[in-house]
Parts: structure tokens; C-alpha cells; sequence
């Protein structure tokens, strides 16, 4: 018998269906894990993330310290004790290129994704000088009215410590238009001159491995008896503001986690191209940008080419690691267009 469907016999098949879609009330909605924030949405990035509003993040948003005495944790007493702490907010609102009624909107916390992407246009890699990302909030939050969108620690895991929307105080001119990334290294020092390495790595067997000190205490790595190790044994030496400087390179796990993370910013902000500054020959530029080139730069970029005091993240970032990698997981091929000189672009840039 040929049995064909009435109408009430698919109208309540698709309401049943339908009611199946939509959740009830008081559901619980998972998350996987590898969730950023921008605008208040969601965006999946294929790496472990653990936001301010999850158990053991830090949060960017409170006005007290994270790691005072909690009687004396308050911002009234942290302002006392704390000379440099000059505001209750460490952050700001994004204001540039903005109009009066876009203002309007947002100084009450209204942005929407694409006022957001509008805005943002580059993404600026440092390093802590910190080692662990506990210690770099605990200097950001507690000692120097500072902040960052993320933090990258030793064994991988990105922490976010404000929407994405939020002005965070990083990287000077580059603040209204940027996002900002700390990867926890104990950063890069003269090459003829004294520096902490000897307390912070050991050689074991022709292997160099991360050692967190005991002052420290514990460093609340999230990934359990994690040892760490630079991606190269050696330390690596080149010249940044035309200074000659030595650094241990970054862990594996921090350059992967880097990598989809560039790639998902460079996915979720159209005005965000997957590259890095570069000079005519196409190498890497290694000091700070003109005024005007940065001023029309949109890419990854470091905090040394924003500001001449800073040598972060260093000569032992690969960028082509990063970008390239970044570049294959977005699955770009076709290569940016020649533009002029003072445009800076990678060599193997591609948009998407």
C-alpha cells in the first residue's frame, strides 16, 4: 500500500521537530572549551581557553587586586597602598573613528560584532618578562593599572581577561584599534650582559628545560605535570631597536596554541589580514614602524614595532611559524596583492 503523508500528518511532524530545537527553560548550554568572546559572542578556536568567567580565570573587569590580602583587596586600600594604581578600571572604551551616536551606543557596553570588526585592525604579540601567565596578571592588575585581552601560558592555555570590545591599556597608540596577547617568557636581554636564564632553564642530556623557580611558589599551570621546553634548545640571538639580544624561544605548545588563536582573530575581524611587517626584501622589520606606517598597518605585528622602548616579543618569536601556520589553517592561497613599498605585507600574506 502506498502510504502518502496529509498535511496534518507533516504539520505535526514539524512541530514535533520543532519543539525538539528549542530549548527549555533553566537548560544548561555546554561550551567546549576553546571559546573566545568578542561582543559578547562566542568563537570556537580549537585550543584550551579558559575565560574570566570561568573557575581559575582572571578577571580584567574587577577594580580589586587579584592577589592582595582580601581584607585588603579593595580599591579604596589598593589606592593607598599602591601608588601606581591610578584608576579602578584597567582598561578602557574604544573610542576612535567612532561617531557621537556609535559612542552613545557603546560607552554603556552595547557593541555589536560588526562595529566591532569595523574597528578592529591588528593584533600585537609580547612577552610577559613574567614567565607564567599567573605572575603577569598579578603584575598587570595589582601593580601596574595595566591589561590584555590574553594571556598565553607556558603549557598553551590562553586566558582572556576582557571582551574583546574592551579598549585594553597594552600597547599605547595602537589601544583603540588593537587586540593585545602576553605569552608568558622571561623575555629577551642584552647578549654581553647579565640575565635570568640560569634560574629559569636547565640542560638535561642535550635538552634545555623550562624551570619555573620556587619563589614562585605554585605557578597553577593548567595542564597537569607539565614540563616545558623551548621549541629550540639554544638560545636564540638577534637584533631588535638595533640592540643585540639573546632569548629562549617559546614552548611548542605555546606556538601552537598562538597560531589558531591568530587564525580565529584573523577569521572573526575582516579588517585583520593574516601577515606580519615586513620590508621590501620581505624580511621582517625589527624595530618600530614610522608614524605613518603604522598608522596605515593591518596585521599581527609586534609591541616593537608600536613602541622604540620595547623589544617584545623578541628574536626568538617565529613569525613564519605563527603566520604561516595560521595562514594554512584558514586555507589561503591566493597572495595579496602588490601594493607600495611603505605597505608592509608578508611575503606569503594572503587574505582570505
Amino acid at each position: 500500500m502506498n502510504y502518502k503523508p496529509t498535511l496534518l500528518t507533516l504539520a505535526v511532524a514539524l512541530l514535533v521537530s520543532g519543539c525538539q530545537s528549542v530549548p527549555h527553560i533553566g537548560q544548561r548550554e555546554p561550551r567546549r572549551g576553546d571559546e573566545i568572546v568578542a561582543a559578547g559572542q562566542f568563537f570556537h578556536t580549537g585550543t584550551p581557553v579558559v575565560l574570566w568567567m570561568d573557575p581559575g580565570g582572571y578577571d580584567a573587569y574587577r577594580v580589586e587586586r587579584r592577589f592582595a590580602p582580601l581584607e585588603k583587596s579593595d580599591w579604596k586600600t589598593s589606592q593607598a597602598e599602591v601608588k601606581s594604581l591610578t584608576l579602578p578600571n584597567r582598561y578602557g572604551l574604544r573610542q576612535s573613528g567612532l561617531s557621537p551616536e556609535q559612542l552613545d551606543q557603546v560607552r554603556g557596553g552595547g557593541w555589536d560584532l560588526p562595529l566591532l570588526q569595523s574597528v578592529v585592525d591588528q593584533f600585537v604579540l609580547h612577552f610577559d618578562v613574567c614567565g607564567v601567565s599567573r605572575t603577569c596578571f598579578l603584575v598587570l592588575q595589582d601593580d601596574r593599572n595595566l591589561s590584555v585581552h590574553f594571556m598565553l601560558d607556558v603549557d598553551g592555555t590562553i586566558y582572556q581577561t576582557l571582551d574583546l570590545k574592551e579598549r585594553a591599556w597594552h600597547a599605547t597608540t595602537s589601544n583603540d584599534r588593537s587586540i593585545g596577547v602576553e605569552i608568558a617568557n622571561i623575555g629577551a636581554y642584552p647578549a654581553h650582559e647579565k640575565n635570568p636564564f640560569a634560574q629559569w632553564y636547565t640542560n638535561s642530556g642535550g635538552k634545555t628545560y623550562l624551570t619555573i623557580p620556587a619563589r614562585f611558589g605554585n605557578p597553577h599551570i593548567r595542564t597537569p605535570h607539565f614540563s616545558g621546553q623551548p621549541a629550540r634548545s639554544e638560545p636564540v640571538r638577534g637584533t631588535i631597536q638595533g640592540e643585540d639580544l639573546v632569548q629562549y624561544d617559546y614552548t611548542p605548545e605555546q606556538y601552537a596554541a598562538l597560531t589558531k588563536l591568530t587564525a580565529a582573530l584573523c577569521k572573526i575581524f575582516p579588517k585583520l589580514p593574516c601577515r606580519y611587517p615586513v620590508d621590501a626584501s620581505g624580511k621582517l622589520i625589527p624595530h618600530r614602524l614610522s608614524d605613518e606606517a603604522l598608522n596605515q598597518y593591518q596585521g599581527v605585528l609586534g609591541h616593537y614595532h608600536v613602541q622604540t622602548n620595547k623589544t617584545d616579543p623578541g628574536p626568538a618569536l617565529d613569525w613564519e611559524r605563527v603566520i604561516g601556520g595560521a595562514q594554512k589553517l584558514l586555507g589561503l592561497r591566493s597572495p595579496v596583492k602588490a601594493e607600495p613599498p611603505w605597505v608592509l605585507h608578508s611575503p606569503r600574506a594572503q587574505r582570505q
